[in-house]
């Protein structure tokens, strides 16, 4: 319906990132839960990062226009690396020349947000990264931490 290619590739790219995505933000609230004192903090906590994934995950402000100073937290975004990934597997080989702009669709992504298919291998293996690193700390906090009071 918005012009993905019908090819297994594509599909199973999509369902990949889809499904580390959901399973990502499934353990980071699981983590929240863990690591603070009550359901009510970690709602707030995780509203707050909520908020900043969104603003830095590079489809409100491009990577190549966040000022350098802030890149780093584009870099440590997971909405970010979602982003690349499902963006790059879907439309990052497509050799298409766009009407307006005189360049394929492949180099215009490459020109306004710095995506490359040749990195999907990489933004592959960060996304599975993040759902270990939530799962570690979520089993960590799980056992270490204990908010309980006598």
């Amino acid at each position: 319906m918005i012009g993905f290619e019908w090819t297994a590739a594509k599909f199973f790219w999509y369902l990949f990132f889809m499904f580390f995505t959901l399973l990502y933000f499934t353990f980071y609230g699981m983590m929240a839960v863990a690591a603070t004192p009550n359901q009510n903090i970690a709602s707030i906590v995780a509203a707050a990062f909520y908020g900043l994934w969104n603003l830095f995950s590079g489809f409100i402000v491009p990577r190549n226009r966040i000022p350098v100073w802030w890149r780093w937290y584009y870099w440590i975004c997971p909405v970010a690396w979602t982003l690349y990934g499902l963006v790059t597997s879907q439309f990052g080989d497509i050799q298409d020349t766009l009407l307006d702009k005189n360049q394929t669709v492949e180099q215009f992504l490459d020109d306004y947000f710095g995506f490359k298919h040749d990195f999907l291998g990489v933004v592959a293996a960060v996304v599975v990264g993040f759902v270990v690193l939530f799962l570690f700390v979520f089993a960590y906090a799980i056992k270490a931490f204990n908010f309980q009071r006598r």
